[in-house]
């Protein structure tokens, strides 16, 4: 059986490389990908997101801009903690911090087995449209990347 996965863009396109994770999306959601598998773009609707992942999702990939220190278009692979909102503080309905909308999640009685965040390093995130040069350099290599995470949660669904 063929895991449900759900690749999720986020980001604000406002916001020069803030808007990668949308980027990855729309690109992805162009391609043929295996059964089971969900690409959409949210953007910065985290409550969205949140309710989304009630489906009943095995695996879900967040794809975003991740400011960790590193040189800009660094792709990065994170797994963040799961929790419950009051461990999180304010939940934001417009925001997209990955660690508050798994919070909201695990507030509604959800659960996601799986969840990883592809990020990329931004350049820029301040107000203007469109990727800076090193990150959009690295949306093919981010695609790739959600690939082979698709493929490792298909091996990972067939044995479980």
């Amino acid at each position: 059986m063929n895991p449900k996965v759900l690749v999720a863009g986020v980001g604000n396109v406002f916001l020069g490389d803030d808007g990668f994770g949308v980027e990855v999306a729309r690109r992805l959601a162009a391609e043929e990908l295996p059964d089971g598998v969900r690409v959409a773009d949210f953007g910065i609707r985290g409550m969205h997101l949140a309710y989304e992942l009630l489906d009943g999702y095995d695996t879900a990939i967040l794809v975003d801009a991740a400011p960790r220190g590193g040189s800009p278009g660094t792709l990065y692979v994170i797994e963040p903690e799961q929790g419950p909102a009051e461990e999180v503080g304010i939940i934001d309905a417009h925001g997209m911090e990955p660690v508050a909308v798994l919070a909201l999640l695990s507030t509604l009685g959800g659960e996601v087995r799986r969840v990883l965040v592809v990020g990329c390093e931004p350049a820029d995130v301040d107000e203007r449209m469109g990727l800076s040069e090193p990150v959009a350099g690295a949306v093919d290599g981010a695609i790739r990347l959600v690939r082979e995470l698709l493929m490792d949660a298909r091996a990972e669904g067939k044995e479980g």
